[in-house]
């Protein structure tokens, strides 16, 4: 009798260990559905917008050591910060990949978007996983991403930088503020790779207003200097 109910109690705690994993595992998934906004991709629902300013002689660089070069981009006129892209953000997180297939985008808007995101792949590529999101007509959202860059003043220093230079990233998001009356900190970050200075995001309301964003000032770059690659190319 005595070895059967430790038999018993034995199969009993075996049982449970084996499904502690398991339990563990549905928490987690609960933990991540409960963290996803309600309206998850769903176009044209969405909180505030980022624009993202990158960089573009740190891209090239990169490009250059990972063996590939955005023919337009890195070996034409010379570049400075280009739109990375105007992305659609939840409070917390982010949706993409709106509508699947994304509506087919008229060459004609890529070819006049090519002053400000220089590189085709690029603006079809954030057509399909941003654009789709915002709940606008291609045109409409690349007029708008054409507004939201004019909104914002490029600092003096960074427009035509000949040379290499260390920063802190604290001073670039400073010189923005200074450049463009109304930008609070709470509104903008700078992000960087493990040595240069990689992209300026600032944080827009639906109609291109400044507003705090602290999801995105949380990713900041919290190296306390970045190089920035000189302009080069033209």
């Amino acid at each position: 009798m005595f070895h059967s109910r430790l038999h018993s109690f034995s199969r009993l705690m075996i049982s449970l260990v084996l499904a502690l994993p398991l339990a563990a595992g549905l928490v987690s998934l609960a933990g991540v559905a409960q963290a996803q906004d309600k309206r998850q991709n769903a176009p044209g629902e969405f909180d505030f917008y980022v624009l993202s300013l990158s960089w573009s002689p740190s891209f090239c660089e990169e490009a250059a050591e990972r063996g590939g070069r955005s023919q337009i981009q890195c070996s034409g006129r010379p570049y400075a910060f280009v739109v990375h892209g105007l992305w659609p953000q939840y409070e917390n997180g982010f949706p993409e990949y709106c509508q699947r297939p994304a509506p087919r985008l008229n060459r004609s808007i890529v070819s006049s978007m090519l002053d400000l995101m220089p590189a085709p792949g690029l603006i079809f590529n954030e057509w399909d996983k941003h654009g789709t999101c915002s709940g606008l007509a291609d045109r409409s959202y690349f007029e708008t991403i054409r507004k939201a860059r004019a909104a914002i003043k490029i600092p003096a220093e960074y427009l035509d930088l000949s040379q290499a230079r260390t920063v802190a990233p604290a001073d670039v998001e400073e010189a923005f503020i200074r450049a463009n009356p109304g930008l609070g900190s709470a509104a903008v970050s700078v992000t960087c790779n493990r040595t240069r200075l990689s992209e300026v995001r600032i944080c827009l309301s639906k109609d291109l207003q400044f507003r705090a964003c602290e999801e995105i000032d949380r990713r900041a770059c919290r190296r306390d200097q970045v190089t920035m690659p000189p302009i080069r190319g033209g």
